[in-house]
């Protein structure tokens, strides 16, 4: 999750006592000072909770990759079921869907539309990981492909409620038997009536709108036309720098390293802005961090890390290699950039699917690349979301020098916080979150700065005086990190 820029949310702030005291100094500042900075959310890469109205195009827009869906035959009235969450047979089977009856989908960009049904292909994802399958005409459907290409690739029609077909690039529809087995072997083309082919589709999730999911859904030449041009100019770092904000950080994701021409389907042109973004910043005396926010495979499973489809494979030497490849790009370029601050090697990497003994490695070697280019740019690792402890990143021995860790900082995203008021979120801040702070910053070790927090919470009905309050007390207590606030 990102605190996006805005102008307007930024006023309000500075009128709420938006103030930051001077205290430790910070190598590359001008003068005794902290960093006092804001993130570029939503730019270089897309979050759409930010700016939703950039999926407003895309047709079928409720089956965006990552979409979750359960599928339920009319004829047996009975789920369709991975059995073990995957890896082995599908059935149709049960009358109640829960993890196992439940696929995330990828959409393939080859659509089409004839009379009043729309059909798109799509490959199914299980819980476990594996995709159903299907060899031809004539079989019996499994979840046992662990990657797909063509037996893998169904077509999905779509009438204008919940009614679904499903059948292979051949032509052939898929059917509910009396058996309980999903098969490819429906006999001609089925209507919309109670028939073993047609199948009642219910979306239940369609939380993925990152860069994955505008690229693949516009197409590459539609998704071109898209907000990066004008959503950050040279005028918000004037505004920025009116209001004395000394540093920007900025999100940027894997696909970067091979901008003009990325991966398909990302799309290219996050190069030549955040090049733009540091010549402006050194127009106006701001310093940058760069973040990686999105790394190869995703190292969270959500849309600020261009997910596909909600799965966390970063963990996979491949893809570590991939991204330790990236912030050799990214050094290697801005290293000696005067606007340069630092990197920030990975954003939020999971703690339920990224072990320590693998993400302190890849920190250290990050470290190692970006020292190669630059003795003094901070190297900025991020603590693990999931309720880790920083303090393992500090025990880690990742760098000797100009190294921080970031925290973000929210009282959401966890059902910790879930019923409390207003007076214990505050006290929560005052109790918890000042004794981390303190303990960090006697650690003995990296500068600690909070890189994402938010003046939101789970509260519905708190007034304005219940905000500032709130407000005010993370400004105090964030306030004593020693790198800095966000």
């Amino acid at each position: 999750m990102d605190i996006v820029f805005s102008k307007w949310v930024f006023a309000f702030s500075l009128s709420c006592c938006l103030i930051f005291s001077i205290a430790l100094s910070v190598e590359g500042l001008h003068g005794n000072s902290k960093v006092r900075g804001v993130n570029l959310g939503g730019w270089l890469v897309i979050e759409g909770w930010i700016k939703p109205s950039l999926f407003d195009g895309i047709r079928n827009g409720d089956m965006l990759d990552g979409t979750q869906v359960q599928i339920k035959s009319v004829t047996l009235e009975k789920y369709v079921c991975a059995e073990s969450g995957g890896g082995t047979d599908v059935s149709v089977t049960r009358d109640v869907a829960s993890s196992w009856e439940t696929f995330s989908v990828r959409c393939l960009p080859n659509l089409f539309l004839f009379n009043l049904v729309s059909a798109y292909e799509f490959q199914f994802r299980t819980s476990q990981g594996q995709f159903l399958t299907c060899d031809g005409e004539g079989c019996v459907v499994s979840a046992t492909a662990k990657s797909p290409s063509t037996p893998e690739t169904f077509e999905i029609e779509r009438n204008n409620d919940s009614r679904v077909h499903i059948k292979l690039k051949s032509g052939t529809y898929l059917q509910a038997t009396l058996g309980n087995q999903l098969t490819s072997d429906y006999p001609g083309m089925p209507g919309w009536d109670d028939n073993a082919a047609t199948f009642e589709m219910a979306i239940v999730a369609n939380n993925l709108h990152g860069d994955y999911q505008l690229a693949n859904g516009y197409g590459h030449e539609r998704a071109k036309e898209r907000h990066r041009n004008t959503f950050i100019t040279i005028e918000d770092f004037n505004f920025l720098y009116r209001h004395g904000i000394n540093t920007v950080r900025i999100p940027v994701g894997w696909w970067i390293a091979f901008d003009p021409d990325p991966p398909a389907p990302f799309i290219g042109g996050s190069l030549e802005a955040l090049d733009n973004a540091l010549s402006w910043a050194e127009a106006y005396n701001i310093k940058c961090i760069i973040d990686l926010h999105a790394a190869p495979g995703s190292q969270n499973g959500m849309e600020h890390s261009a997910s596909r489809d909600g799965t966390t494979d970063w963990p996979a030497s491949d893809y570590i290699s991939q991204t330790l490849d990236v912030i050799d790009f990214l050094a290697s370029r801005y290293a000696k950039h005067p606007a340069l601050l630092g990197i920030e090697l990975l954003n939020e990497p999971s703690a339920a699917t990224v072990p320590l003994d693998i993400l302190v490695p890849y920190y250290k070697q990050g470290y190692q690349i970006v020292r190669k280019y630059s003795p003094t740019a901070y190297v900025i690792v991020c603590q693990r979301i999931g309720n880790a402890d920083p303090l393992e990143l500090y025990q880690a021995n990742i760098g000797l020098h100009n190294i921080v860790v970031d925290l973000h900082y929210y009282n959401l995203f966890d059902t910790f916080f879930v019923n409390m008021s207003t007076v214990d979120n505050i006290l929560f801040i005052y109790k918890s979150r000042e004794a981390q702070l303190q303990a960090l910053n006697n650690a003995n070790g990296p500068l600690v700065f909070i890189g994402e927090w938010v003046n939101e919470w789970n509260v519905t009905s708190g007034t304005q005086k219940d905000y500032q309050d709130f407000g005010g007390a993370q400004l105090e207590v964030y306030n004593a990190a020693s790198f800095g606030v966000f």
